[in-house]
């Protein structure tokens, strides 16, 4: 009984912060009580009191990311003359490819959409049926920890609730965000140029909805605290067909305040809170990661104090490695690196470089000058990529993201493509490998996926380039060929993954330190929890070969080192060690 009044206090607080002067205290006991019972929360085990700074994660955990039809089989290569359900597909490439090395899968949105590759979603309870079913997730989720978007920020214009919304009728009456043309908005961060507001004609008359992203994305209006009910339903839905990771998506703009800058509000924060406390109550295993593509100090705070996000996306990370790998110094690298703090036990940073979006460049706003965002933007472009732009307050245009492939991002560096492109990327995701956090790997990054120009002409958008589908047997055929790009990629990814997952060193919230190897030598070191296991992680990010002093690293001289990634013995004898371009060593004590 004690513990059902603390959870039911615990959630009051939650609402009346958000809901300050909106609902009376009945109708905030109530909400509480409706939220408790819609989780399905077992309030008289006191056994389900969640522990405070748990680490539900170790460093066996890695996460691919994919849409439910990144890999598809037609009926012309399959036998059964029909098109498989897409999601059946990948259930069996995950078990034929991945089983070994990769516990955990986020499926990008798979309802049904109207726009945005899945981020306009029209219904959220529902899979959709070019994909599959209920079923074929839950089969999945049976094999693999399982990552669902919850697209909470906004719907598609083409949805139930927003045709309710026109009616005035629920669900959906007062579901949407309204200003009006006269409202002051100059100060909203916006992450696209279309328009702001969208006229509509109600029932009622004219209105001025509100679109963060695009006019087929309306944003909801979370002062009606009919919206937050609706996405708890969803949440508990997703829970109950095997979710075990929660992405909340834009998350960062989901309270609006006109007159304000519209993006990570107090309220924002709180949500994120109370959500925490609902999901962790109904099923304490359960994860929470922040998608926030904005500059890092700004994404840090979703960590709250170890009571918001269990995990924030490392967004600076991907556009920093790609200018190291590019320029051949990682001063720039090391200096956020230092600047990191590492993440306390119950959180843990979702470390990518590559992703179904582009390269965002917010992030690396304060951290690269503008000047060499340029340069990286520019970079992209002659090696085939697509740079998308945002408006800034001034109605200048920024490169916003950069939308490539990440290996023909690395094809080259400053000077034009070379020779070095396998090598180079096999570095980039063994520097992510070995960092702080748990690793999320994209399927195109899996298998090596390049440019894809013919999408980016089939549907006008950049992001079209590194969201190609691959045919099922087309695929295999490339992986089974040991000349094939695609099976070099998949074959040494995998083995880096397998080499990490038996290290407690690399578990994600392990001692981290940088260590100063000069401009062309990026390291850092990794020490287990109990304090067994060293590891040294050292990559050359350039294309001639480099010296180093084992004095430099520092290995202890009574323990018995070697190379993770070769079974080179590292002896106490050797003065240096040297690392070809681009060559990376984890270098391990044997304890």
């Amino acid at each position: 009984m004690e513990f059902a009044i603390d959870l039911q206090h615990k959630i009051n607080h939650h609402l009346n912060t958000i809901y300050e002067g909106l609902l009376s205290d009945v109708e905030l006991t109530a909400l509480s009580q409706q939220l408790i019972e819609t989780m399905r929360i077992n309030t008289r085990n006191k056994a389900s009191k969640v522990e405070a700074h748990a680490n539900l994660w170790s460093q066996e955990d890695v996460i691919l990311i994919t849409y439910g039809d990144s890999i598809i089989e037609t009926n012309e290569s399959n036998s059964e003359g029909l098109n498989k359900a897409p999601l059946k597909t990948l259930d069996n490439f995950l078990n034929r490819y991945c089983r070994a090395t990769i516990n955990s899968v986020h499926i990008l949105p798979f309802f049904p959409y109207s726009s945005d590759d899945g981020f306009s979603v029209i219904d959220y309870s529902t899979v959709n049926q070019g994909l599959g079913d209920w079923q074929d997730i839950s089969s999945i989720s049976e094999n693999s920890k399982l990552m669902v978007d919850l697209v909470i920020n906004h719907c598609s214009a083409r949805s139930r609730w927003f045709d309710n919304f026109l009616l005035d009728k629920s669900p959906g009456k007062g579901f949407f965000f309204e200003a009006t043309p006269d409202d002051d908005i100059s100060n909203v961060t916006r992450p696209r140029t279309s328009p702001l507001l969208k006229e509509v004609e109600t029932s009622k008359g004219t209105k001025h909805v509100w679109c963060t992203f695009s006019h087929d994305q309306v944003d909801f209006d979370f002062r009606n605290p009919e919206v937050l009910s609706a996405m708890v339903e969803i949440i508990r839905l997703y829970l109950d067909n095997g979710a075990k990771l929660f992405r909340l998506d834009a998350i960062a703009f989901l309270w609006k305040e006109v007159g304000t800058s519209c993006i990570n509000l107090p309220k924002t924060h709180e949500v994120v809170r109370l959500l925490r406390t609902l999901i962790e109550n109904a099923a304490p295993d359960t994860i929470i990661i922040t998608e926030t593509n904005i500059p890092n100090r700004e994404n840090l705070t979703y960590f709250g104090n170890a009571n918001e996000a269990h995990a924030i996306y490392n967004f600076s990370l991907p556009p920093l490695l790609l200018n190291t790998l590019l320029t051949g110094s990682c001063n720039y690298l090391k200096r956020w690196m230092m600047s990191m703090p590492p993440a306390q036990n119950g959180t843990f940073y979702f470390n990518f470089i590559a992703s179904h979006d582009g390269i965002g460049l917010r992030p690396a706003e304060g951290l690269l000058s503008e000047d060499e965002i340029w340069a990286l933007a520019d970079s992209m472009q002659k090696f085939g990529g697509k740079v998308s732009s945002r408006s800034t307050a001034d109605g200048k245009q920024k490169p916003y993201e950069l939308n490539i492939a990440l290996i023909d991002a690395l094809q080259g560096d400053v000077s034009g493509p070379d020779e070095y492109q396998l090598q180079r990327f096999l570095c980039a995701h063994a520097i992510m490998f070995g960092l702080e956090g748990v690793p999320g790997l994209y399927i195109h990054s899996l298998l090596g996926t390049t440019n894809d120009y013919d999408k980016v002409t089939h549907t006008g958008q950049n992001r079209s380039i590194n969201r190609h589908r691959w045919e099922y047997a087309d695929l295999v055929s490339e992986l089974d060929d040991v000349h094939s790009l695609h099976h070099q990629v998949l074959t040494q990814i995998s083995q880096l993954l397998s080499i990490r997952k038996s290290q407690a060193a690399f578990h994600p919230n392990a001692t981290q330190f940088t260590l100063q190897l000069g401009d062309q030598v990026f390291g850092y070191w990794r020490q287990s929890i109990d304090r067994i296991q060293s590891i040294f992680c050292i990559s050359n990010i350039s294309k001639e070969t480099q010296h180093i002093r084992l004095s430099d690293i520092n290995l202890i001289g009574t323990d018995e080192w070697v190379d993770l990634l070769t079974q080179k013995i590292i002896c106490e004898q050797m003065e240096y060690i040297d690392l070809e371009p681009y060559q990376s060593m984890w270098i391990s004590n044997r304890f």
